[in-house]
């Protein structure tokens, strides 16, 4: 296993894998080769490091509720929308 200098020295298969281990869909096997590339290759560690930020982020916004006056507020909304156009 070599480093690399850039994403572009790492295959598609290798990026599509940092991505599978992030999902835990690797085996025990697959497991270890994706941490030893990840010990070795900056960039690869950027890209993972990134990805983790991306779902961490995406994990928290999925996790708010909207205020219950804001659905209250869409959904008159989109009431007087049908009865303007003609569907209520």
């Amino acid at each position: 296993m070599g480093d690399c200098q850039s994403l572009g020295d790492c295959s598609d298969e290798r990026i599509a894998r940092l991505y599978e281990y992030l999902d835990g869909a690797l085996s025990v096997e697959d497991l270890k080769d994706v941490r030893e590339h990840l010990e070795h290759c900056d960039d690869c560690t950027e890209e993972y490091d990134l990805e983790c930020i991306i779902r961490s982020v995406v994990k928290r916004s999925c996790q708010e509720v909207a205020p219950d006056t804001l659905k209250t507020r869409i959904m008159t909304r989109i009431s007087e929308i049908r009865v303007e156009v003609g569907h209520g």
